[in-house]
């Protein structure tokens, strides 16, 4: 993949989950200010997004999540987050939710993602505290970021299974602990580690596909304008995967030294 980019809304800095962690996501702000100063650049092959200004009010939610059940749901590994306001909370929190744009596997409609008034839940239930004013930019970064990881899916799939018109999210999970292998490769060259990993399961009409999404946080291309870069690919766990990571990188390389094909150009670098 190649880097692209987007701006913040409002200054708030946040993570992702439901593809994004809000635990993540919550400790994020904190971490950036020593991150940019200090921190060696993620890989190069990861897309840089940074999203874009955006009203703070709150229309927007949270995550390609469903919180309908009170056990924790199999899709996403998440109990119910009520919208009922928290114990002391300062002030209210809209609780409208927003439909995203990525479609599930098990209905014939989208993921929807959870109010500010869940996210905020969410947050506490993991002992964070987090600023009530800062709760609607944290969720207009985290759907920012869910609705990019999807558009750079769908470019894999279009270069390499083009046949598949009907692409679906049927699960994912965070694994935040879990370092993938090539970040910790990485790792060992000096890059920080990535502050949040997610895995997608992928419906390819009816192939069930597992990605892997590393995030790293870089520094800020304006004060205030929080940057991330997500290295998003296919796990390498099937035949397939493994030779699409494999052409994936010898095109790459022939890029490099050639130039992409005439025509390719832009597909090439939204793969990539």
């Amino acid at each position: 993949m190649t880097d692209s980019n987007a701006t913040a809304p409002g200054g708030a800095a946040a993570a992702s989950k439901c593809p994004v962690d809000h635990k993540a996501l919550a400790a994020l702000k904190a971490r950036q200010a020593a991150e940019a100063s200090s921190a060696a650049s993620p890989p190069s092959s990861s897309p840089s997004f940074s999203p874009p200004p955006s009203s703070s009010s709150a229309t927007s939610s949270g995550c390609p999540v469903n919180h309908s059940s009170s056990t924790l749901n199999p899709l996403n590994q998440m109990p119910t987050l009520s919208q009922s306001p928290a114990p002391h909370q300062p002030a209210l929190l809209p609780t409208a939710r927003t439909q995203s744009s990525i479609p599930r596997a098990d209905e014939k409609n989208t993921w929807e993602y959870p109010s500010p008034q869940q996210f905020y839940n969410a947050l506490v239930r993991k002992g964070y505290e987090t600023p009530v004013h800062e709760v609607a930019g944290m969720v207009d970064i985290h759907n920012f970021l869910n609705e990019a990881c999807w558009e750079e899916v769908k470019k894999w799939e279009k270069r390499f299974h083009c046949d598949c018109k009907e692409l679906k999210l049927k699960k994912f999970q965070g694994r935040p602990k879990d370092l993938t292998p090539k970040a910790r490769m990485y790792s060992w060259f000096g890059v920080e580690k990535p502050f949040d990993r997610h895995d997608w399961t992928v419906d390819r009409c009816g192939e069930e596909v597992r990605y892997v999404l590393d995030y790293y946080s870089s520094p800020d291309e304006m004060p205030g304008m929080p940057v991330f870069n997500v290295d998003v690919r296919p796990a390498l766990d099937s035949p397939s995967a493994i030779f699409d990571r494999a052409r994936m990188g010898a095109s790459r390389l022939w890029e490099k030294v050639f130039g992409p094909a005439a025509g390719a150009e832009e597909e090439v670098q939204g793969a990539q």
